[in-house]
């Protein structure tokens, strides 16, 4: 007998099934409906917390982790996908996408997160046993091996080209946004290297939830008894959130009296509220209303000073949006579904009018990371034609003496300055009206008479603004 054959035969081991992990699998069921559907993950998310909630899967830890594991992986897609690149055999594009999604959820937890390297595999391999299955389950074990051997910077370092040869894919690299958004902010902003690389690490970073205390219907004392209140740093009506929270579990604002409102989109509504007019005062329009929070916070200073709004919208939906959001307010409104390059109201009718143009969005990036993956150069051609078109519809509504702004969530030149030049040029019969007075407070505005916010250094979105006089 040989010596092989007298050695006792080992059992196999018995089959395990995979177990559930309920934060990972929203985290995954999250990342692929961005992925399929073009869904953007602060609409997505809620309703599946709300729905874990309610099955008793998920505690308030749960949902942290759950929420810094769907908006880490989406801003650091770029860093990610350019590490993955590095540890696989094969072109990203010939990765399933589902595959992809698990793997950049365990590179974030590897790399982006405090998770021990050994839980951060195991979780994310069982993870991939419960959705892809468990041959591929082995790839993902493989690939993830691979990452945990470095740290973030330690990968950076291998897989950017070094700054000196090119400044701008490193920074594209390192800071994970597309090469032409890093080109676009860093024209937009100016500067040298510094002043770029603060603003895309504030980009990456969470942005603190703002609200809004509607003035007659609530106020700031109101909103800074929730726990983690704290005053807003530039507006009078902002209170921000700063260890999160939950808006639905407060009060005003579940009963609309307060919103959830970024502080730059509360100084613009108030800039245009507070600039000097010659005349009356009476007739307010917003005409890119929607989804509703400048407008509800214009009704409620319109009202203060017994003026009307009307809020027009183009897509029914979102004049829905705005009608609940305009809901209860003291004074008189009115909301319609009116598109705005061809107005159902006269010329001359307002006293004030904002126009708040679609645009790439850009400047909001820290609350919707996926937005930049999603656009391309050629949106800018898009966008172009239609923001200067809604731009002259709202000179042409405004009355003589009359103020307009023309705001964007977006610092692209191409979206902010060069549409308020090119349509002025063609309107002798207005002028720009400094806006840095209307924040008051506020710092490093620049050489106006425009204002463009900046994250990095207001907090804020990258919001701009230019307020317009009608003079004859």
């Amino acid at each position: 007998m040989s010596e092989q054959s007298r050695r006792p035969h080992k059992p196999a081991k018995p089959y395990r099934r995979p177990q559930k992990d309920p934060v990972r699998m929203l985290a995954f069921e999250a990342l692929r409906a961005v992925d399929e559907r073009d869904a953007y993950a602060n609409l997505v998310l809620p309703p599946l917390l709300r729905k874990a909630r309610e099955k008793g899967d998920f505690d308030s830890r749960d949902a942290a982790l759950a929420t810094e594991l769907v908006y880490g992986t989406l801003r650091r897609q770029g860093t990610y996908d350019a590490v993955i690149a590095a540890c696989v055999d094969r072109p990203l594009r010939e990765v399933d996408p589902p595959v992809l999604d698990v793997l950049s959820l365990g590179v974030h937890q590897l790399l982006g997160t405090r998770i021990p390297t050994h839980a951060a595999v195991s979780a994310s391999v069982e993870l991939a046993r419960v959705v892809l299955g468990d041959g591929r389950a082995k790839f993902v074990n493989a690939v993830l091996r691979k990452v945990a051997q470095d740290d973030l910077q330690g990968w950076t370092e291998k897989v950017a080209p070094p700054y000196d040869e090119d400044p701008e894919d490193h920074l594209a690299v390192v800071h994970s946004h597309p090469r032409w958004v890093v080109s676009a902010l860093w024209d937009s902003l100016g500067g040298g290297r510094a002043g770029i690389e603060e603003l895309l690490t504030a980009d990456n970073e969470r942005p603190e939830v703002t609200l809004v205390a509607r003035p007659g219907r609530s106020g700031t004392e109101e909103l800074l008894r929730e726990e983690s209140a704290v005053p807003g740093r530039w507006s009078p009506y902002a209170v921000r959130l700063a260890e999160g929270g939950e808006p639905a579990a407060v009060d005003a604002v579940r009963e609309g009296r307060a919103g959830v409102q970024d502080e730059g989109s509360q100084l613009v509504a108030l800039a245009l509220a507070n600039a000097p007019l010659d005349g009356p005062d009476e007739k307010w329009l917003d005409g890119c209303a929607g989804p509703g929070g400048k407008a509800a916070l214009l009704a409620a200073l319109a009202a203060e000073r017994g003026a009307a709004l009307l809020a027009a919208e183009k897509q029914p939906h979102r004049a829905g949006l705005v009608a609940k959001a305009l809901h209860g307010n003291p004074g008189p409104y009115q909301v319609v579904t009116a598109d705005g390059t061809r107005p159902p109201w006269l010329p001359g009718s307002f006293d004030r009018v904002l126009m708040d143009v679609p645009c790439t969005g850009l400047g909001a990036l820290r609350r919707r990371p996926e937005a930049r993956w999603r656009r391309r150069p050629e949106d800018l051609d898009n966008f172009a034609p239609l923001q200067r078109t809604l731009l002259r519809t709202a000179i042409d509504s405004v009355r003589v003496g009359g103020v307009v702004g023309y705001a964007t969530c977006s610092p692209h030149l191409a979206e902010t300055r060069a549409v308020v030049s090119d349509v002025l040029k063609q309107r002798p019969d207005t002028e720009l009206i400094d806006a840095r007075p209307l924040l008051p407070g506020v710092p490093d505005l620049g050489d106006g008479p425009d204002v463009q916010l900046w994250p990095h250094l207001h907090g804020t979105d990258a919001m701009y603004l230019a307020l317009i006089r009608r003079t004859g």
